[in-house]
């Protein structure tokens, strides 16, 4: 029997570092039956940097036997405030994704699913895939709490209503509608994730 591996990119929200600087990250949600992951159903969230250290990790450490797909071009005129552009990055970002799991060599590296998987942040995913921490991959991986969904189900139902690989605007057809949905959820608090401690969520 065929094993699935299912990858949706979504729900884009902006996220204020200080008043002067801000970046778009995005949802992972993944659902699978494969061997190659001991979680089943995860969701995450990572920025477009952390997809480029990705790629370069994941190429490096393939010794140039795999061709990678390309990530979407980082445009230097890149708004937070254009749906058109947003939408472009984010279907962008979910084919490098379905690409890569669709490669058997890819679906062993560490970081891989590191990045699906846990919040860690780049340096810590890296430390952790190279034996540099007190827990493992597996550990990292199972003690990163889902956010946003309480069962499987949950994600399940959620993931048939909004996360269709061929439906990338959370709040319809309408982007100027989508737009002011992703300002709206700026403020929004998202979860953190540390194997030092448990997943904890602000409220709003």
């Amino acid at each position: 029997m065929q094993q699935v591996v299912s990858v949706w990119v979504r729900d884009p929200r902006i996220q204020e570092n200080d008043f002067w600087h801000a970046y778009i990250d995005y949802e992972i949600c993944l659902h699978t039956d494969s061997v190659c992951f001991t979680k089943k159903i995860s969701t995450v969230r990572r920025r477009f940097s952390e997809f480029v250290w990705l790629r370069q990790k994941l190429q490096a450490n393939s010794q140039l036997m795999v061709r990678l797909p390309e990530l979407p071009l980082k445009n230097p005129f890149f708004s937070l405030n254009s749906s058109r552009q947003i939408t472009e990055r984010m279907k962008g970002l979910q084919r490098f994704l379905e690409q890569i799991l669709m490669n058997p060599l890819l679906l062993s590296d560490s970081c891989l699913h590191l990045f699906l998987q846990s919040q860690l942040s780049v340096s810590k995913m890296q430390a952790c895939a190279a034996g540099r921490t007190h827990y493992s991959v597996a550990q990292a991986v199972q003690r990163c709490g889902r956010r946003r969904f309480h069962s499987e189900g949950d994600l399940r139902k959620n993931l048939s209503m909004s996360c269709d690989s061929d439906s990338y605007s959370p709040a319809g057809t309408d982007p100027e509608l989508w737009n002011k949905d992703i300002l709206k959820n700026k403020a929004d608090g998202t979860a953190s994730c540390d194997v030092e401690g448990s997943s904890q969520e602000e409220t709003p």
